[in-house]
């Protein structure tokens, strides 16, 4: 496991993001404030005690867990500013920090391959997400995505564009979506979520290598965040698919042998690129009801890179991270 500050929330419009970051303090330090004692909403958690903690907690307000590790720098760089917002919020929702090097099966399990990563629990199911050191201003973003707008501003009316702009890609309008996008690029030239979202568009329109160009083009900076990985990740796996095979002959073999899960698995590749997402999930989770040990938990890998392309906000990845949950901690 690695850490990174890829952030899929990063993304800013006509304006730039705060570089202001406190390095140095402990991972696991938290602050005293007015409102009393911090381990009224901050507290450390073990493997054993994960169900309680976050789980069960999460029923009764939101929970958010930063997975960190003590030689972690980003993790050291965002506790300081996690732990102050969370605090300032006098319960709205509570932080619960799990050391991944004391406790690695819990964020092994749940696809987190980079820190620092905070997932925000709701009713005991995952939510969302974010990765890496960002600044408070975003973390105040992400909490009142999850607990209540606190107000409208300017990234808040930001995202709403980027999700309108998703939504209509979802919904096959791939024009509208692509001026959007286009919009928010010509104000923004350095939107990673925006720029992802073009070459979505062109990967929409069967126009790949069109894609692959406007990836190649991109300046390294830009490249290497995370909505940008996830696209390139996809044009990877659309390559792949080409060289699987026919999906209706896999779906024979199925049908002939259900617990063929090479045939599965190549399956829910191919969905994938299809568009299919969910059921592509469906696949791989039938896979791993059935034979966790099968290829190495080899379907619960595919599905985190899944996971990886969607991003953490997609419905599918909500929903399948919701029922990977069902079956990891049933």
């Amino acid at each position: 496991m690695s850490s990174g500050t890829n952030n899929p929330y990063g993304a800013s419009y006509g304006g730039q993001m705060s570089s202001t970051m406190t390095y140095g303090a402990s991972p696991s330090a938290a602050p005293v404030s007015a409102a009393g004692p911090a381990a009224s909403y901050i507290k450390d958690t073990t493997t054993a005690a994960f169900t309680k903690d976050v789980l069960e907690e999460s029923r009764r307000q939101p929970v958010l867990v930063d997975f960190w590790a003590p030689w972690c720098g980003p993790c050291k760089q965002l506790a300081p500013a996690l732990e102050k917002v969370v605090n300032e919020g006098q319960g709205r929702v509570k932080l619960v920090k799990l050391n991944i090097d004391d406790h690695p099966s819990i964020p092994g399990q749940l696809g987190i391959q980079s820190i620092p990563a905070v997932i925000a629990f709701v009713n005991g199911r995952p939510a969302d997400g974010f990765m890496g050191a960002v600044p408070e201003s975003q973390i105040r973003q992400f909490i009142d995505k999850i607990a209540g707008p606190a107000g409208a501003d300017q990234a808040a009316e930001i995202e709403a564009a980027l999700e309108e702009a998703h939504g209509l890609l979802l919904a096959q309008d791939i024009d509208g979506s692509a001026q959007l996008y286009a919009a928010i690029l010509q104000a923004d030239p350095d939107n990673a979520k925006a720029a992802a979202g073009m070459m979505e568009c062109l990967i929409a329109l069967g126009q790949t290598e069109r894609a692959q160009q406007m990836l190649d083009s991109l300046p390294e900076d830009i490249a290497s965040q995370a909505p940008i990985q996830a696209v390139a990740l996809k044009l990877q796996q659309i390559e792949e698919a080409r060289k699987l095979g026919d999906p209706v002959a896999l779906e024979h073999q199925l049908a002939l042998n259900p617990d063929d899960h090479e045939a599965r698995i190549k399956l829910a590749k191919i969905l994938n690129v299809q568009g299919k997402r969910d059921e592509a999930a469906d696949h791989l989770l039938l896979i791993m009801r059935k034979d966790r040990s099968y290829d190495d938990d080899g379907a619960r890998r595919q599905l985190v890179q899944f996971f990886e392309i969607w991003g953490p906000k997609e419905p599918a990845t909500i929903s399948a991270r919701r029922r990977l949950s069902s079956i990891l901690f049933s």
